[in-house]
Formats: C-alpha cells, sequence, structure tokens
C-alpha cells in the first residue's frame, strides 16, 4: 500500500496550483490543445509526486467522481451520497442498481495496478483481447492514444460509454508510466464529445484533461492535508489494530465501519466517531444510522 509522507501540519506545502496560462484560452486546434493537456499532466505529475498524496485514496475519490459524471452522461440522477450508498452498503452478491454498477465498475478498475486481467474483471462485457489493443494504443501524445482508445470502443460499442472512458484512461495511465488508473477523462467529458471522431474527439479529449487536471490537482492538495491531520493524531487513538484503520482511511473514498472487519462492530464505530471529533474524519451523508466516514 502506498503510504505518503509525514510531515508536520505547519511545514506540509501547499500543492502548487495549474498555471493560468494553460486553461486561459481555449485550444482550437488539436495540435495548441496537445500542447496544453501535456503541459497540465507534467504539473500534475510534479506537483502530486512530493509523497504527501495518499494516492490510492485520491483515485478511489476521483473514481466516485468519474462514476457521478459517466452516471450523468446515462441519464442517471443519482449523486455521489447516493453511488457512495451502493457501494458501500450493497451486500455482497446484491444489485447495487445500475448507477452502481458504473460506481463498482470505477471503484474496482482504480483499486489495483493496470493490467489486461485485472481489466477484466472490473469491466462488463469487454474481451480481453479488446482491452489489451486498447493498453497498447499508439499514438503521437498520451492524450492522442486514449482518445483513440475512445473511438475504437465507441465504434464497436456505442452504448458502453463507461467501458470506453474506463479504457481511456487506462490506456492514458499507460502511456505516462503511470502503474494504476487515474480518472481523468470521465471526470469532464461530455455526452457530445463521445458522438465525434477524428481530430475533433482528440480535441476534445484534450480539453477534458486540462479541466479534469484543473479538478484533480486541489482535490489532491485537500487529501494531503487531510492526511496530515490524520497522521497527527494517530498517536492518540488507543483502540487495537487503530493502525490499520489509518491505513484503510488513507486508501479509500468512505468506510462503513463494518468495512473495519478486524475491530468488534462497537470498536470501530467508537473509532470513526472518535476520529470526527479529533478533526481527523468526516461523516459523509449526514445520518444517524447507515454512516460512512472518510477523509
Amino acid at each position: 500500500m502506498e503510504k505518503p509522507r509525514t510531515e508536520p501540519l505547519e511545514t506540509l506545502p501547499m500543492l502548487p496550483p495549474l498555471p493560468g496560462w494553460i486553461v486561459s484560452a481555449p485550444a482550437e486546434t488539436p495540435e495548441a490543445a496537445a500542447f496544453r493537456s501535456g503541459a497540465a499532466l507534467a504539473h500534475l505529475g510534479q506537483a502530486t509526486a512530493s509523497g504527501g498524496v495518499p494516492l490510492a485514496l485520491w483515485r478511489d475519490r476521483l473514481a466516485l467522481a468519474a462514476a457521478g459524471n459517466c452516471a450523468a452522461m446515462a441519464g442517471r440522477r443519482e449523486g455521489q451520497g447516493a453511488l457512495r450508498d451502493a457501494l458501500h452498503l450493497t451486500g455482497p452478491g446484491d444489485d447495487p442498481g445500475p448507477a452502481g454498477r458504473i460506481a463498482r465498475q470505477w471503484s474496482r478498475a482504480a483499486a489495483r495496478p493496470v493490467s489486461v486481467a485485472h481489466l477484466v474483471n472490473a469491466l462488463e462485457g469487454i474481451a480481453a483481447e479488446r482491452i489489451a489493443l486498447c493498453l497498447d494504443a499508439t499514438g503521437p501524445t498520451p492524450v492522442d492514444r486514449a482518445a483513440q482508445v475512445v473511438e475504437a470502443v465507441l465504434t464497436d460499442h456505442p452504448q458502453m460509454e463507461v467501458a470506453a472512458l474506463i479504457l481511456a484512461d487506462a490506456a492514458l495511465a499507460r502511456a505516462l508510466g503511470a502503474t494504476h488508473v487515474l480518472p481523468l477523462l470521465a471526470l469532464t467529458l461530455k455526452p457530445r464529445d463521445l458522438r465525434v471522431r477524428g481530430d475533433d474527439l482528440r480535441l476534445a479529449c484534450h480539453r477534458a484533461v486540462v479541466f479534469a487536471v484543473g479538478q484533480a490537482l486541489p482535490l489532491a492538495g485537500d487529501l494531503a492535508r487531510a492526511s496530515a491531520r490524520l497522521q497527527a493524531v494517530a498517536p492518540k487513538l488507543r483502540a487495537k489494530a487503530a493502525g490499520r484503520a489509518v491505513d484503510l482511511f488513507l486508501s479509500r473514498d468512505a468506510l462503513a465501519p463494518a468495512a473495519l472487519t478486524f475491530m468488534s462492530d462497537r470498536a470501530a464505530r467508537r473509532l470513526c466517531d472518535r476520529l470526527v471529533s479529533l478533526g481527523a474524519a468526516r461523516e459523509l451523508t449526514g445520518r444517524e444510522t447507515f454512516r460512512l466516514y472518510g477523509l
């Protein structure tokens, strides 16, 4: 499990924002857009390489946001709260519903290193041979490769927008040398973008990456600071196996107390409430029952 570097809160650096010139004007050609998206991705990589960002948690929260966008594309009205409920409160083997299935695909795709075998298990209805071709896509830039994946998948499977976007972000991650899917294209692409082809699709994907980095970077900074707060209070936790619980909070968007299977139900609930009282975690639902907690 990736573990962020612990630093005192007062010395934890703020992540540098995306330079304004990258988003200051719309790029009217694929070439100009490619320059901006490449600069945005380079800045994102440098800004998040310091070790303070809880990467697994960051990916999981971006996966939830990507699922929300994909659900909206499919005409679903469920927000992120409903998607969290579907992910964390649906029993094993139970159907989480259409939007919940979208969220489950994204959560699974982002959870483990990119590979054909893993994506076969995460996706529904996409053959291993197609996934392998997507991961080996070629093109002048990583985003061009991702756009090629979107076009190829949707040409053969017009209704499989979720799979197309997961595979596109997987191809983008592979091209960038990353080990895991980092949801980016799926954060900001719109239904109209998925209906175009060729240079128009490339242009839409380059623009989408710039906008997505503009969302992902502030979230990374927020989670880095939240991670530092959690690790600062961790020594105050007296519950047995509290360290294992902290590791889970640093890797998942949300947790139900029941997910802390190495603790009794009562101890898990007390630990979650203790973290909230210390300002190291949040209760995410606003409910009195069936609560979920996260950074």
